[in-house]
């Protein structure tokens, strides 16, 4: 391993500086179970290495009123799934951040690096994404706030701009009536990445027509893809199950998988046809509940 430069700043304004100051070849260190990985085994080598441990600020999750539910780049799975608010109003997140990894990884892993990992199977992108997080970027130049359907612009490639850092994820508050699941497709149950995933929200209205529909698949293209088709099957119907079949045939159309030592094209599609009618019909019951 070549030499790099390592720093740990305290401050989440000293982090940006760095980052401006050491210039293009920089990576953030959060929880690194990506990123060390990355260097031990794949020949990565940063120019430096921004550690953002000892930036406290940047660990928490929090609810707030009229903001929702406030997760820090620094915060860990674990810290993720056992807060009590996440585990009430937003349980899609804890189904998808329970499967990242093991238990260990989890504890040090991040939601923050996760979502930079920028990875086509990440877990936690398609219920973030399905939720409409923002997330909040930062730079030496100040602040910004990016939908997250606007971050994945390809297989480890995001729209954070040169000496920018994600400081936190911003999840609006569901509306009433509201429900969402997440499951994913892998040959093992644990420490495997998705070979195929979906996550489907809708909102009710008061008669049980849907009045709002996301569905998002993962690993099935180059980043996150929004399946519009399946959602137009959805806006204004009574959500049947013949509605909720035709929704999942919809899906595979937005699907865009590849054949490799994974999975076959075709399969990947099936697995979107299925994976969409449990999520769906997951997230209804919820939404009715």
């Amino acid at each position: 391993m070549r030499a790099f430069a390592y720093h740990a700043p305290a401050s989440l304004a000293e982090a940006v500086a760095i980052l401006r100051r050491e210039g293009p070849g920089g990576r953030v260190l959060a929880g690194g179970t990506d990123l060390l990985v990355q260097m031990k085994e794949r020949g990565t080598v940063p120019r430096c290495v921004v550690s953002l441990r000892a930036v406290a600020d940047l660990s928490h999750v929090s609810f707030q009123p009229g903001r929702g539910l406030v997760i820090g780049s620094r915060a860990s799975l674990t810290d993720v799934i056992t807060n009590p608010i996440v585990r009430e109003r937003y349980p899609i997140i804890v189904e998808s951040a329970g499967l990242v990894g093991s238990h260990q990884i989890q504890n040090l892993g991040t939601v923050g690096g996760n979502l930079c990992n920028a990875a086509p199977s990440a877990d936690t992108a398609p219920p973030l994404i399905a939720l409409g997080a923002i997330l909040r970027l930062h730079s030496d130049q100040g602040q910004r706030d990016l939908p997250i359907s606007e971050f994945f612009v390809g297989p480890g490639r995001t729209a954070l701009g040169e000496g920018e850092l994600l400081s936190e994820i911003i999840v609006p508050a569901p509306h009433a009536h509201s429900g969402g699941s997440y499951e994913r497709y892998t040959p093992r149950q644990e420490m495997d990445i998705a070979v195929a995933s979906v996550a489907s929200f809708v909102t009710l209205a008061p008669d049980g027509t849907v009045v709002h529909a996301r569905i998002i698949l993962g690993a099935v293209g180059p980043t996150p893809l929004h399946a519009h088709a399946a959602e137009a099957e959805l806006i204004g119907k009574k959500p049947t199950g013949e509605i909720i079949e035709a929704a999942a045939s919809a899906a595979v159309s937005d699907a865009r998988p590849i054949s490799d030592q994974r999975g076959s094209e075709s399969y990947r599609k099936h697995l979107i046809n299925v994976l969409t009618r449990r999520t769906l019909t997951r997230a209804i019951v919820s939404a009715q509940g």
